[in-house]
């Protein structure tokens, strides 16, 4: 029951408040602010993403710019643009009718899919980039507005100025518009749909009498403003023929020519940039989603339908423009629609309609934006007003935080650097789009399956590249910026923004890859000279092991690194597993020592038994363990190496399953303190001995850690590795070269290889006869030739120990046959060769050896430590066949490495050198 108590605390926190209007919304549960977030959905298909999307794409592009490429493009040309843009926007749409048709959607529109697609960090730079560009499209759309209004109402007529003209008159009009725009939106997003509609109604009508002005009005002479020279009244004249096949044949093809507005030579690339500009409203309706009735369904067929339509718009206008205009008309009049139109104000308030109702999408569209952005609290409090919402459910301050920003951007002035970056940013928010979608399809998640099918991995990157090249083909420099931008913002989110908890596509496609490339790692194909070492690390108690776990960190060289741990205990006797709860704690211990490794946790009656079932089933493939490091087994009083640092996730994850709410009691539940670990071990020494005994029967390397307590890899005080290769306990064997001296060079100079030990130096100790000049100088020519094939690069130190062996000799024989004992001996080890280093084990002179000549060669290492080594690695012989000699085994090995520091014993039966190429 005690597990039980949060969850139904949780549940009678939130369960449905009574009936009462006057609650205010912060004491609600989250299941009432969901079901009020719901009822607040007005919106259908028609409403909520037709008509706006429609809006934002037949802006004022649609009545002064459809001239302009036509006329500079010409017809062939033309139709050309336009199916590559509509070929860039389908594709995004595609993903984006993929991504909304797979789950439920919420307030955030591109934002919201993109964030719970492929991360906090990825979304949420994305949603800033998006934000900021419907600020920048809505002031874009109130200074065109403004642009237009002034050639109509700032000229003058007759004695006076109808309207003053002037930078600071132009920002007044444009704050004055703006704020008739905010007043729409801060009412709420219905009155905006409601406005929409009526604004729809004007532009759809302006467009029906351009259609009807086209069959009706007859050939007519167009007068032309001269623009050569600046406030001259001479005039220049453009014929509209209406329906002539010579006129349709003149405007076939291109014609580029100077653009009289801004005396720029017109290319395919810049017309191109023109028109494109009139094609980004796509995300007008996926930014409503948070009030639709139902985004799955109203967002893909409203979208669809929106583009089909002003798709079939913009080429009939072509056409007709084409066929009926002549192409000087064209090129030196845009609002040629107008003077042709039966009654030219339609045209007039068609324009001002259409960019009214594009600067309010894009100024909502930026609140919704925010108001994701802050409900997903991925910027702390920063946006933490934004959260707040009218009764209806309309976020007010993320419009006025919108409305305000616009009016900032609106101080700039200059459309044209206002357009660039508009249009990268939202080609940059459709790549972005295309990429959510073709990780999602990439990934091959079984919960990816939208109910919209008509998209593939092809379409989605069809449509990133095509939105990558129209940004360096629109702007190369605004292009690099946006990305730099966007990839800023990113880093930061990553680094200083909070854990999300709607998923990483990063963590599935990396799934996805290495299973396909642990799959394509056949053991068989296994060479000694690609070799590494993959360490199973057991840790007994985390918190006295930190220094040997950073330790083992330097020793993998990029293999693999799993810690394991066992936990006594019958499962059958448990009402749950107990090692489900633990590894959030393991995990941040991993993050918090900073090492890269596994973690590998099992449930066992014995820890010989649970290292044996690590051991089986550790890695994957050709991504196994093969050396197993241990601990040192004594009577070492062990140290708590983190004291006052708290495992946070552990801590967190605790929360829901323990009714404590102190932070280091909830710690050590995972963690015990050493405290406890100075009670009864939980195995004894036998049962050490086996473990290892049982690792080298399944042909794993054992490597046992002594004095790691000690170890502090940041106070490394020691410039040496020192490396004795000779089984000392076998005082009587003549091996440098055995698989197990091999293997013990190899992990020191893989050690010293690791950056953060390249400053020490390897020093390598031969033991030699104190006398025989000629055989130690034979003796060290071997090794050094050995050490220079294998590319060892270490110092080589010549130790007489004769006093040291002929205290093992003297308990043997005595003096009078010592050294004809000790010659055979040598003489029977040499003609065996390879084979005795095969199947070594532990010496058949074990019980010869005393206390006193183990602690002879222990004063002998401690005496040629000077200075004292940051690590030592010596020669562990393999246990003994006989059981009944583990605890001799021990105690020996126990007295060899007593008081030497942070030591390893190391025990090898795989070849890991090779001199071969």
């Amino acid at each position: 029951m005690t597990e039980k108590t949060p969850l139904l605390h949780y549940r009678l926190t939130t369960s449905p408040a009574p009936e009462n209007t006057d609650v205010p919304k912060h004491a609600m549960g989250k299941d009432d602010r969901e079901a009020e977030e719901q009822t607040n959905r007005k919106l259908g298909v028609v409403f909520g993403v037709v008509i706006p999307t429609l809006l934002s794409m037949f802006s004022v592009v649609v009545f002064l710019r459809i001239g302009f490429v036509v006329g500079q493009a010409g017809l062939y040309q033309s139709i050309a643009m336009f199916l590559v843009a509509y070929f860039i926007i389908t594709m995004t749409v595609l993903s984006v009718c993929a991504i909304s048709t797979n789950g439920a959607l919420d307030a955030g529109g591109a934002y919201y899919m993109i964030s719970r697609a492929l991360g906090a960090e990825f979304g949420g730079s994305i949603g800033i980039m998006f934000f900021l560009a419907n600020v920048c499209g809505s002031a874009l759309y109130i200074l065109g507005l403004v642009e237009a209004i002034m050639p109509t109402f700032g000229v003058p007529k007759g004695l006076h100025h109808v309207l003053p003209s002037g930078y600071w008159w132009s920002l007044l009009y444009s704050t004055v518009l703006l704020f008739l725009c905010f007043i729409v939106c801060l009412v709420g997003a219905h009155i905006y749909a409601k406005a929409a509609f009526i604004i729809f109604i004007i532009v759809v009508t302006a467009l029906a009498s351009v259609f009807i002005s086209f069959f009706t009005v007859g050939p007519i002479g167009v007068i032309l403003p001269d623009t050569s020279v600046l406030n001259s009244t001479s005039m220049s004249t453009a014929n509209y023929t209406g329906f002539r096949l010579h006129t349709l044949e003149g405007n076939l093809f291109s014609g580029y020519t100077v653009d009289y507005s801004t005396d720029a030579m017109m290319s395919f690339a810049g017309v191109f940039a023109v028109m494109f500009n009139g094609c980004t409203g796509i995300m007008a309706g996926s930014n409503m989603s948070g009030d639709l009735k139902n985004p799955s369904y109203s967002i893909p067929r409203g979208t669809l339908a929106a583009v089909l339509i002003s798709f079939i718009t913009y080429n009939l206008l072509s056409l007709l423009a084409a066929w009926s205009c002549d192409r000087y008309l064209l090129q030196r009049d845009y609002s040629f629609l107008g003077d042709i139109n039966l009654w030219p104000p339609m045209v007039t308030l068609g324009i001002y309609s259409s960019a009214m109702s594009a600067a309010m999408s894009n100024l909502i569209g930026a609140s919704r934006i925010l108001y994701a952005l802050s409900k997903d609290n991925l910027f702390g409090g920063v946006l933490a007003l934004a959260k707040k919402t009218s009764q209806s459910g309309n976020p007010w301050v993320s419009v006025l935080v919108s409305w305000l920003l616009v009016q900032v951007v609106l101080f700039a002035g200059k459309l044209n650097t206002i357009a660039g970056v508009v249009t990268i940013f939202f080609l940059l928010v459709y790549a972005a789009v295309n990429l959510a979608c073709l990780a999602l399809e990439w990934a091959s998640a079984p919960n990816f399956r939208p109910s919209f099918y008509c998209f593939t991995w092809h379409t989605c990157t069809l449509g990133i590249l095509g939105c990558l090249v129209m940004m360096f083909l629109i702007s190369a420099v605004y292009a690099f910026v946006s990305i730099a931008f966007m990839l800023l913002l990113l880093m930061l989110i990553h680094y200083l923004g909070p854990i999300s908890k709607w998923g990483y596509i990063s963590q599935a496609l990396i799934y996805h890859q290495v299973r396909k490339y642990l799959l394509m790692l056949d053991v068989r194909k296994d060479h000694v000279k690609f070799w590494r070492p993959q360490v199973l690390l057991m840790v007994a108690k985390p918190r006295s092991s930190t220094g040997l776990m950073t330790f083992i960190n330097d020793l993998k060289k990029s293999g693999l690194y799993v810690l394991g741990h066992v936990k006594l205990g019958v499962l059958d006797e448990l009402p749950f597993d107990p090692l489900q709860s633990c590894y959030d704690a393991w995990l941040s211990l991993v993050d918090h020592l900073k090492i890269k490794a596994f973690v590998n946790l099992t449930l066992a009656d014995s820890v010989r038994h649970g290292v044996q079932n690590l051991l089986f089933i550790s890695g994957f493939g050709g991504m196994r363990p093969n050396t197993l490091v241990l601990g040192f087994y004594d009577d070492c009083s062990p140290q708590d190496h983190l004291p006052g640092q708290i495992l946070l996730s552990a801590a967190q994850r605790l929360e829901t399953v323990c009714s404590t709410t102190d932070p280091e009691e909830q710690c050590s539940l995972f963690f015990p303190s050493v405290r406890d670990a100075e009670g009864p071990k939980d195995l004894d020494a036998e049962e050490f001995v086996s473990v290892i005994a049982d690792a080298v029967k399944m042909g794993k390397n054992v490597t046992l850690a002594r004095y790691f307590n000690q170890f502090n890899r940041e106070e490394v005080t020691g410039p040496f590795i020192d490396v004795w290769p000779l089984n000392l306990l076998q005082p009587d064997s003549r091996g440098y070269v055995d698989i197990c001296s091999l293997f013990l060079l190899q992990l020191a100079c893989v050690l010293h290889e690791t950056r953060a030990w390249n400053q020490a130096r390897l020093r390598l100790f031969l033991c030699v006869e104190a006398g025989c000049s000629l055989q130690e100088e034979e003796e060290e020519k071997k090794l050094r030739m050995m050490l220079k094939e294998l590319r060892i690069a270490a110092q080589v130190q010549m130790v007489p120990w004769d006093h040291v062996v002929a205290l093992h000799w003297q308990r043997r024989g005595g003096r009078g046959n010592l050294m004809e004992s000790a010659q055979n001996e040598r003489t029977k080890r040499h003609e065996d060769g390879e084979k005795e280093h095969r199947t070594q084990t532990f010496p058949n002179n074990a019980s010869h050896l005393t206390d006193q000549y183990i602690c002879a060669v222990n004063n002998l290492i401690c005496g040629h430590g000077a200075p004292q080594p940051a690590v030592r690695f010596l020669y562990l012989p393999s246990p003994p066949a006989d059981t009944s000699r583990y605890h001799a085994y021990l105690h020996q090995v126990d007295l060899l490495s007593r008081d030497l520091g942070p030591t390893l014993l190391v025990h090898g039966v795989t070849p890991v050198v090779t001199t071969d190429l």
